[in-house]
C-alpha cells in the first residue's frame, strides 16, 4: 500500500485547524505562510488524488494579506469548498460536464456562513455528477483517489474535500450530505464527519425548492475539536432558535449513555467481516467507558429504503429532464452521465410512487425521534462494507449493477437525511487492507452536543490513525 500525503515539517506540520489558527493569531506564522504551505501540499498530492475541481489560489493570496477576521476561530486557515456550492467567481459545475463553467455571481447562504469562521478558500473540490453516488468517479475524467491507497475510492459525494484533508493539504474542508455524502468519504478517508440536524446550518441552495430538504452542509476534519469549534462558530453566526443550542463542546461529558447497537442493514444483507469485527470492537470500547450498550433492531420502517430510492430518482429526473431550468439555461443534457440518466429513467418507470414516498419520508422524522425515547445514541457501521476499489462504483457500469452495488454499500446513512436527525462518522476502525473504516453514531434531533461529547471521549480512548505514521 502506497500512501499519498503531504505532511512535512513546514508551518502546517500535522496541526489541526484550531492549532493553525492559534499560530496565525499569535503571530508565530502568517496567513500567507499558511496558504503557501497549503498550496505546496496541494501541488504535491493532487496529481495523484485528482481532487481539485477549480483553483482559486490567486484570490486566496489576496485574502491572506487582508486583516484577520476578528473573533473568527479559523481566521487565515486554508480550506476548500465543495463544487456544488456557489462561491463567487468560481463555476459551480456539480461534478458534471453537462453544467457549463460559468462563474457564480455571488456566494450562496452557506458559503457566507462558512467564510464567517475565518477560513480562506483556496479551491473548489470534486464530487461525482450531482452528488448522486458514493464514489467520486467519472465517465469523462480520472477519478478522485483515496490518499490511504490510491487504488481505492475516496467515497462521495464530498470525496475531493475528504481526500485533501486526509492527505494533509488542508486541515478542514467543506462537504455536504444528502444521503451520507459527508459521512461516507469521512469513513473512507479516516476523518471526522458530522451531519447536523436539518436546518442547523444554512441549507444548500439546490434544495431550496425541493419538496424535502435532505442535504446538510458541514465540514470534514482530522480532529473532533475542529468539528466542534466549526459548529459553535457557525451557530453563533446563524442561530436557530427552534433547535436546542449546541454551544462550544470542548470534551467528554460525565453522563453515561444508553447506546443501541445495530448490526442489521437497510437492505437486509449481512455486513462484511471487517465491518462486523470493528463494530463489535468499538461497541466493547464504548461499554468499557461505562456506557450501556444493548443490541437493537435497525430503527427504520421496512419500506424506508424503497421510499428513499424513489425520492433519489425524483431528484435525478429533475436534473436530467429539467436541468436547463433548475441548473443552468446552458445545461447540456447530452453530457449527463449514465448513472444519473439511469436513475432518471427509473423514476419514469415508477413516477406514481413519488407522492407516497414523500409522505412516508416526511413521517420518518417523527418515527426517528421516537427511537430516542429509549436510547441516547445509536451505533452502527457507517457503511455496509469496507471501502471499494476504484471502478466498483464507476458511473459507467451498467446501471442496474451499479445501483445494486451502491445499495449494498450505503446501508445506514440515508435515514438521517430523510428524518433530519444528526449523525457522526468517526475513524475508529481499520480494514484488513489497513484502510480506515468509519463507525456511525446517531442522536435525536438537535442533540449534536451528545454526539460531540461522545466523539471526544472515543478519540481520547482510541486515538485516530494518522496517514503519515
Amino acid at each position: 500500500m502506497t500512501r499519498t500525503h503531504a505532511f512535512t515539517d513546514d508551518v502546517l506540520a500535522d496541526h489541526d485547524a484550531v492549532a493553525v489558527a492559534q499560530l496565525i493569531s499569535s503571530g508565530a506564522i502568517s496567513a500567507s505562510e499558511a496558504l503557501e504551505a497549503s498550496l505546496a501540499r496541494i501541488d504535491r498530492v493532487d496529481p495523484t488524488l485528482n481532487a481539485i475541481a477549480h483553483d482559486d489560489r490567486a484570490r486566496a493570496a489576496v485574502r491572506a494579506e487582508e486583516p484577520l477576521a476578528e473573533g473568527a476561530p479559523f481566521a487565515g486557515v486554508p480550506s476548500l469548498i465543495k463544487n456544488n456550492t456557489d462561491f463567487k467567481g468560481l463555476p459551480t459545475q456539480q461534478g458534471s460536464a453537462a453544467v457549463p463553467a460559468t462563474p457564480a455571481d455571488s456566494h450562496e447562504e452557506f458559503t457566507e456562513q462558512f467564510l464567517a469562521t475565518g477560513v480562506n478558500v483556496v479551491a473548489a473540490t470534486t464530487l461525482p455528477a450531482f452528488g448522486l453516488t458514493a464514489s467520486t468517479e467519472f465517465v469523462d475524467r480520472e477519478p478522485t483517489r483515496n490518499p490511504w491507497d490510491p487504488r481505492y475510492s475516496s467515497g462521495a459525494s464530498s470525496g475531493g474535500s475528504a481526500a485533501l484533508v486526509a492527505a494533509g493539504a488542508v486541515p478542514i474542508a467543506h462537504g455536504n450530505d444528502g444521503g451520507g455524502s459527508i459521512r461516507i468519504p469521512a469513513a473512507a478517508c479516516g476523518l471526522v464527519g458530522l451531519k447536523t440536524t436539518r436546518n442547523r446550518l444554512a441549507s444548500a441552495k439546490a434544495m431550496k425548492d425541493a419538496p424535502l430538504d435532505i442535504v446538510a452542509n458541514g465540514v470534514m476534519t482530522r480532529s473532533v475539536r475542529d468539528t466542534a469549534v466549526f459548529l459553535a462558530a457557525a451557530e453563533r453566526y446563524r442561530p436557530v432558535p427552534r433547535l436546542p443550542r449546541v454551544g462550544l463542546v470542548e470534551g467528554p461529558a460525565k453522563r453515561r449513555l444508553r447506546v443501541g447497537l445495530v448490526t442489521a442493514t437497510l437492505h437486509g444483507e449481512q455486513l462484511d467481516e471487517d465491518s462486523t469485527r470493528e463494530l463489535l470492537r468499538v461497541a466493547d470500547l464504548v461499554s468499557s467507558l461505562g456506557h450501556e450498550v444493548v443490541d437493537m433492531p435497525i430503527p427504520v420502517d421496512p419500506t424506508f429504503e424503497r421510499h428513499f430510492v424513489q425520492y433519489w430518482r425524483t431528484l435525478a429526473f429533475s436534473l436530467d429532464y429539467t436541468g436547463r431550468f433548475v441548473v443552468s439555461r446552458d445545461f447540456d443534457r447530452s453530457k449527463v452521465d449514465p448513472f444519473t440518466r439511469g436513475l432518471a429513467r427509473a423514476f419514469l418507470r415508477n413516477f406514481w410512487r413519488t407522492p407516497g414516498a414523500l409522505v412516508a419520508l416526511k413521517r420518518s422524522a417523527r418515527q426517528y425521534s421516537e427511537v430516542f425515547a429509549d436510547w441516547d445514541v445509536v451505533l452502527s457501521p457507517t457503511l455496509g462494507h469496507r471501502t471499494p476499489e476504484i471502478g466498483w462504483l464507476d458511473p459507467g457500469v451498467e446501471f442496474e449493477e451499479a445501483f445494486a452495488r451502491l445499495r449494498t454499500y450505503v446501508a445506514y446513512t440515508p435515514l438521517n437525511n430523510a428524518s433530519g436527525g444528526p449523525a457522526i462518522s468517526l475513524p475508529l476502525g481499520r480494514t484488513s487492507q489497513d484502510l480506515p473504516l468509519g463507525l456511525h453514531f446517531s442522536a435525536d434531533h438537535g442533540d449534536e452536543r451528545t454526539l460531540l461529547e461522545l466523539a471526544f471521549e472515543l478519540e481520547a480512548a482510541s486515538p485516530f490513525a494518522r496517514i503519515q505514521d
